[in-house]
């Protein structure tokens, strides 16, 4: 039986031998958007929603390229890549991330436009944090912009704002297949399975880039301890201690290999927003960084990378804002080497693992049990499949409309969204409260 490694660069063939195709076909895409619409990341028009209006049901983005390939939702932003490789950007644009030439007026947030600085780029793929946006040209190159005072740009000693892209020097000699952003750090994925990182690396996130390893003042879990009413001097303390040592925070400014994965092949990442996921070769799924919530899914509390306490050999992973995804092989009765199900494990504040159980402990996704899940996506608190019959399923958080059912309901298990039952949907993805989906008409 083929290994994962073999498995994932067969898939790797046939997303490259897909894209061409997509390039080349005269099928036209269409990008539907739901849920918070404060920042401008849903990409409608004022006179249709109003200005930071909410949509509770899936709705067209207007003004787009008929021949959208892929979507990306940053924490507050999106990012569309069209078949001749240009790159089309709405939302927050208070750091730049919109490739506008500095930040636009908060009343063009929600227009799409097309970034500029990037017509010498045959963009194939983008990612996408709070604060800055990065595009993957067809040559294997990384280029970045936005602002981030934690190193995330990875432009160099200090550089803390991009206006326009620029190239990430410092991976010119690899070919990037695959970026991951959390809130500060940055992970990226290169065609022979090797793994960079950068930006601030407390907690481990990172795992072990630097000799030392340093926990976050703000986001371990010495922060999370319960404080009684009569120790609010002590809890102003702890923020205030955390703030002045925020102020020298532990940052690596240009990608570095991850040191503990240079003899190791990786082949899918992710970030949340303080914690990271390796998926290698062989099918060890690792973690790292902040396990407040218990979205690192395993006994060991040491900080670095460790595994992951999983049952399940996992074939794909995404994170939210505190919890984490992963698409595996599961026992099956019916399938021959096991079905594809859904395992979570994290944060669960509004049911966003979909499941009951132990929330630090990787479990099945039970409502999603006979469908065949492609794809996986989590926000702040709520998350989103797409299955092989094309059909989105959403569950959590129903604040905002942000699972686009119609309603401010949450949902603790998976639910079908049947406003686009029937459609050809090729891509569901997650923002930290918006959710953008790819359709072909």
């Amino acid at each position: 039986m083929p290994g994962l490694g073999s498995l994932v660069k067969n898939q790797r063939l046939v997303n490259a031998v897909v894209q061409r195709f997509q390039r080349c076909m005269t099928t036209t895409t269409a990008v539907m958007s739901f849920g918070d619409g404060n920042h401008g990341a849903l990409g409608l028009p004022t006179s249709l929603m109003g200005l930071g209006v909410d949509a509770y049901e899936p709705t067209r983005v207007p003004s787009l390229p008929p021949d959208i390939t892929s979507v990306t939702a940053g924490h507050y932003h999106s990012l569309a890549v069209t078949s001749e490789g240009q790159l089309w950007a709405w939302g927050r644009d208070l750091e730049a991330q919109l490739g506008r030439g500095g930040p636009s007026p908060r009343d063009l947030w929600n227009e799409p436009r097309r970034v500029t600085g990037l017509d010498q780029v045959n963009v194939c793929s983008a990612f996408a944090s709070g604060v800055i946006s990065a595009a993957v040209g067809d040559d294997g190159s990384l280029w970045v912009w936005g602002k981030s005072k934690r190193g995330q740009l990875g432009l160099g000693e200090q550089v803390m704002e991009a206006v326009v892209p620029s190239r990430v020097e410092a991976l010119a000699g690899e070919k990037i297949t695959k970026v991951a952003l959390g809130w500060g750090h940055a992970l990226a994925l290169t065609e022979d399975g090797k793994l960079f990182g950068w930006g601030y690396f407390a907690d481990g996130r990172l795992g072990s880039i630097k000799e030392s390893l340093e926990t976050s003042q703000l986001e371990s879990t010495s922060n999370n301890q319960e404080l009684s009413s009569s120790s609010l001097e002590a809890a102003e303390k702890l923020v205030l201690e955390g703030m002045a040592k925020e102020n020298n925070m532990p940052i690596v400014w240009e990608p570095s290999l991850v040191r503990e994965l240079q003899c190791i092949e990786v082949v899918d990442i992710a970030c949340g927003l303080d914690h990271s996921l390796i998926l290698c070769g062989d099918g060890t799924l690792l973690s790292c960084g902040s396990n407040v919530y218990g979205q690192l899914g395993r006994e060991k509390q040491d900080v670095g990378l460790f595994p992951v306490d999983i049952s399940f050999r996992p074939m794909s992973i995404a994170a939210g804002l505190g919890h984490s995804l992963a698409i595996c092989q599961v026992p099956s009765s019916d399938v021959i080497g096991g079905a594809a199900g859904v395992i979570t494990w994290g944060w669960n504040q509004t049911s966003q693992l979909g499941r009951d159980g132990p929330e630090n402990i990787p479990l099945g996704v039970e409502g999603l049990e006979g469908e065949i899940p492609v794809s996986v996506a989590g926000g702040r608190v709520h998350s989103i499949a797409l299955t092989s019959e094309r059909e989105v399923w959403v569950w959590g958080s129903g604040k905002n409309g942000r699972l686009g059912l119609g309603s401010s309901c949450d949902e603790p298990e998976p639910i079908l969204l049947d406003s686009v039952e029937g459609c050809d949907v090729l891509q569901a993805v997650s923002g930290f409260d918006h959710n953008l989906l790819l359709i072909a008409e």
